[in-house]
């Protein structure tokens, strides 16, 4: 094929002008829209953020209400059942959800996963069980039912007066650390129940219930 000529210049050897201002606009647009994804994703992740702080300042809150309706009837009972109000309080915030649980609200008020029945009472649940390894498995049982929180309170606090829980007495441990420890494995199967109720106790400062 023959170059075509104009002005003594070959068409097809001429060279392609670049063309600056597309390529600039290109760049722009393509710069505006990397800055909307940015924003965008900056959105998100601060509105996740405030989900996450709104969602832990209600448990905060619910758990202080919480707290605040049982801490003095656990501070009488465990003075007179010579244990840990402290970890009374722990492990009701632990086994109800702070209050929260279908078995711990009325008409059940069991605040502490009490199998079996008081006074002729029960209500069959499902609840996790762990093999002793860490694994949970669901299981169906029976758990007491109470007419109210104090009920639920002093039935706890004298299955604790019982020997087999005598490593759980005041008397007996130098400190509510041992308490918890002498409980895992043996009131939970929870082979972590121990540095968990001991977390609830540090973070919510309930040592101040044991005087």
């Amino acid at each position: 094929m023959a170059n075509i000529k104009k002005g003594g210049e070959s068409l097809l050897a001429r060279p392609k002008k670049f063309h600056f201002k597309k390529m600039k606009t290109y760049l722009l647009r393509g710069v505006a829209v990397i800055a909307c994804l940015c924003l965008g994703w900056l959105f998100v992740q601060q509105h996740k953020q405030s989900q996450t702080s709104q969602a832990q300042t209600l448990t905060t809150d619910s758990t202080d209400s919480f707290i605040a309706s049982i801490g003095e009837n656990a501070k009488q009972i465990s003075r007179e059942h010579n244990i840990y109000a402290s970890v009374m309080i722990a492990q009701a915030i632990l086994e109800s959800n702070h209050g929260t649980s279908a078995l711990s609200q009325a008409p059940y008020h069991n605040l502490f996963g009490i199998k079996g029945s008081y006074e002729g009472h029960s209500v069959s649940l499902s609840t996790l069980e762990d093999d002793g390894t860490g694994q949970t498995y669901q299981i169906e049982d029976s758990f007491r039912v109470y007419p109210s929180y104090l009920e639920s309170m002093t039935d706890y606090a004298n299955l604790l007066s019982s020997q087999s829980y005598s490593g759980t007495w005041k008397s007996q441990t130098t400190s509510y650390q041992d308490a918890t420890q002498a409980l895992t494995g043996h009131y939970a199967t929870d082979t972590s129940y121990a540095s968990k109720l001991n977390k609830i106790i540090e973070t919510y400062q309930l040592t101040s219930y044991d005087y």
